[in-house]
């Protein structure tokens, strides 16, 4: 064997006799480089005077390798002479360390004592054991349908080459341009499915090697943008959801790589980088429409989806909630109102029966509110007709009663209980 980093090689021959009588036979057939080969000779006369042996596709003097008198035993080393050839009595021509170079057409000229010349032909390929290739790739991160796929094997030696996908042989599709060599695959515009590993083969009758996968990626997306509750596809559709009760919302796309998100609520971005956006203590005030909007950071691309957000049914009817529900004392407690009217005029919050000594707050028409009698300075009203009653003491509890006019005129009346919990 060669010496590890050596090229080797393997000699193949198949001699045919161009004559009549002669034959010439590589001993032994398959050599590797460094090894000797004797190319015998079969069918002489015995009556031979002298051979000639050429290394080339004629009888010309630049070819010749040796010539060989035989009743001297003479050999006259010719143009073609590598150092390596030498000739036997018998005819046969003996190579020593065989090399690439040596593959080709080998033709014997015999002359007799009749002056006659017989010639012989045959053709000797010297094969290597072929190094491991290497597949270059134009780049390994492409954009589908935007980029070319260009893919190359790389290889010294001249050999049959064969294409691997994810460790199977990867048929010559329409959609991937081959080579006339077979050494190159080409693609107009990427997709994604030809993402994967991508080995290239390279072979000779005597050997075979393959290369270590390149990894291809292929962008693509986002597409398909949707936004999915409990893995129930919503998007385009109105959401009921109960009040003061949660939502999770989850943006899904198909995207390579994974988007980055973007969620609005009434066309204002909202503070959140994540694939869900969760909503809790579900109110008037969160009611409209969510939008998620996913970006590809690779393709440049982006895609949105977009759900409404509203109270149930059952929600919608006016509904005073207190939040935190069990107030300590000390704490400021909200009255949030669910449900109020959308074309509400004004409000005003009593402690206590609905009358003017009684009042805490009202609402104007400007969006104002001014205090009433009963205001102790730690009450604040807001527009959704809450009331926010700050550092509660145990005087607090008790009846609260909250009275509304919308621009029609209808009057409504809620009335709560209070319960403030004392310290501990």
């Amino acid at each position: 064997m060669a010496p590890k980093g050596c090229s080797w090689l393997v000699l193949s021959a198949a001699l045919l006799s161009a004559g009549a009588e002669l034959s010439i036979t590589p001993e032994p057939a398959r050599l590797a480089a460094g090894d000797s080969v004797t190319l015998r000779v079969r069918g002489l006369s015995g009556e031979e005077l002298a051979y000639s042996w050429y290394a080339g596709p004629a009888l010309s003097l630049s070819y010749l390798v040796a010539s060989y008198i035989v009743s001297t035993g003479d050999e006259i080393p010719g143009p073609a002479h590598t150092g390596r050839e030498a000739v036997r009595p018998d005819g046969s021509l003996d190579i020593q360390g065989l090399l690439p170079s040596h593959s080709g057409t080998y033709i014997l000229q015999t002359l007799n004592r009749q002056l006659q010349t017989e010639v012989g032909y045959g053709h000797m390929q010297v094969y290597e054991i072929l190094a491991q290739p290497a597949v270059l790739a134009n780049a390994t991160e492409l954009v589908e349908r935007r980029d070319p796929l260009r893919l190359l094997c790389t290889s010294p030696s001249p050999a049959e080459v064969r294409w691997f996908f994810n460790g199977d042989a990867l048929p010559v599709a329409v959609r991937l341009g081959l080579s006339p060599d077979g050494r190159m695959l080409t693609r107009h515009g990427v997709r994604r499915e030809e993402a994967g590993a991508y080995q290239c083969e390279v072979r000779n009758p005597l050997s075979v090697s393959r290369s270590e996968p390149l990894n291809l990626t292929v962008y693509f997306g986002p597409e398909r943008v949707a936004i999915v509750q409990d893995s129930t596809t919503l998007t385009g559709c109105t959401i009921k959801v109960d009040f003061n009760t949660s939502l999770t919302l989850w943006c899904v796309s198909r995207s390579c790589p994974e988007p980055e998100y973007v969620w609005a609520f009434n066309g204002r971005a909202l503070d959140n980088g994540r694939d869900h956006l969760s909503i809790s203590g579900m109110a008037a005030a969160q009611e409209g429409a969510y939008t998620c909007i996913a970006k590809n950071p690779k393709t440049l691309l982006s895609g949105s989806a977009s759900v409404v957000v509203k109270l149930s049914a059952a929600a919608v009817s006016m509904m005073i909630v207190p939040v935190p529900t069990k107030p300590t004392e000390g704490q400021d407690v909200t009255l949030t109102v669910q449900g109020y009217p959308k074309d509400l005029l004004v409000y005003a919050w009593y402690r206590g029966p609905a009358s003017e000594p009684n009042r805490l707050l009202s609402q104007l028409p400007s969006g104002n509110w001014i205090a009433g009698p009963a205001h102790t300075g730690r009450e604040v009203g807001f527009s959704n007709c809450s009331l926010l009653v700050q550092k509660l003491n145990l005087t607090d509890a008790g009846r609260y009663v909250l009275k509304t006019v919308t621009l029609q005129g209808k009057t409504d009346t809620l009335e709560l209980e209070l319960q403030v919990a004392p310290l501990e």
